[in-house]
């Protein structure tokens, strides 16, 4: 759901004035969903590779590359099966995990934690790699979750256009969501390319976001989670 179009306070559509130089890295009308097309799935994966292929080749001819040359004339069709099959997949719901739950029978009731949990994801903006870390925790509530799911969860969500802030949140409410808990803490250190290789071009810097829900809002929890993920 989107938010309130933004307005000046003459009650002038900002965004009917503003450009998208101008809103830059505002999201003024971004919310927690990935904006997606209510027509994003009227078409086929394999008419949407073609599409892909076809306009993918028009940037390469734009860029002056040779599309003959036997290095790069299978570049637009690898780069539409990546997109649709891979980096990109977890814009389609039918790809999301399948998951199952347990009643915690060994009856543990502190946090569990799975850190260091490897994402790959691209940058909504400019459409190059966000590269970095993810740490989940939960409380279990009476269930419990297959270790693996944790990490299938947080892929599914990197495998789209990105934003970090959003990431983190998307990835926590799925968990609330399963588990049926507030008690979710997600933290995320990422590197983001569009940072490093364009524009500061500063290698150096990470990105962190967290989300704190329920227990972990207390800071006695947070610096537990914290020790947790640096040990």
């Amino acid at each position: 759901m989107k938010t309130n179009e933004p307005l000046f306070t003459d009650g002038t559509s900002a965004l009917k004035i503003l450009d998208h130089n101008e809103i830059g890295d505002n999201h003024m009308m971004t919310s927690l969903d990935t904006p997606m097309k209510d027509s994003a799935f009227d078409i086929s994966d394999e008419e949407k590779k073609e599409k892909i292929a076809f306009h993918f080749s028009e940037i390469m001819e734009t860029l002056g590359l040779d599309l003959t040359d036997d290095s790069l004339q299978g570049t637009p069709d690898r780069v539409a099966k990546m997109y649709i099959e891979e980096i990109f997949s977890g814009l389609d719901p039918k790809n999301k995990p399948k998951v199952a739950l347990f009643d915690n029978k060994y009856q543990y009731d502190q946090m569990l934690v799975e850190k260091n949990i490897t994402f790959y994801s691209n940058c909504e903006h400019h459409f190059v790699p966000i590269i970095g870390k993810a740490h989940v925790a939960y409380i279990s509530s009476g269930k419990v979750i297959g270790l693996s799911k944790l990490n299938r969860i947080v892929q599914y969500y990197a495998k789209r256009p990105q934003v970090q802030e959003r990431l983190t949140n998307q990835i926590a409410n799925e968990l609330k969501n399963i588990l049926g808990t507030e008690d979710i803490a997600v933290i995320i250190d990422a590197k983001h390319l569009c940072v490093s290789s364009r524009g500061i071009k500063d290698d150096s810097s990470t990105t962190v976001t967290a989300y704190y829900g329920g227990a972990f809002e207390k800071h006695e929890k947070i610096v537990e989670l914290q020790n947790f993920i640096q040990s």
